[in-house]
């Protein structure tokens, strides 16, 4: 079953992230996961520099973590509350 998340986390890297207004904010660079019981807890955004809403939240940062719960849908991209990026 582990094998499994882990293969899932894998084709998740690298999508482009969106807010739920449909702004891109950036790319899914890494996952955080509970080590004792496997659930995703957070999703790790490299931002994406050119995007209005990215220079705002950045703070001097190149990624912003995000809580698992924050994101509304994963498909071809990731979209994410923008209201959890405030």
């Amino acid at each position: 079953m582990v094998t499994r998340k882990f293969a899932i986390a894998k084709q998740l890297g690298g999508k482009k992230v969106i807010t739920d207004k449909g702004e891109t904010i950036g790319r899914l660079s890494d996952i955080e996961i509970d080590e004792m019981n496997g659930d995703l807890e957070t999703f790790v955004i490299e931002l994406n520099k050119e995007s209005s809403f990215a220079r705002g939240i950045a703070k001097g940062s190149d990624t912003v973590s995000v809580p698992f719960k924050a994101v509304s849908a994963v498909s071809d991209v990731v979209v994410v509350e923008e209201s959890t990026l405030q």
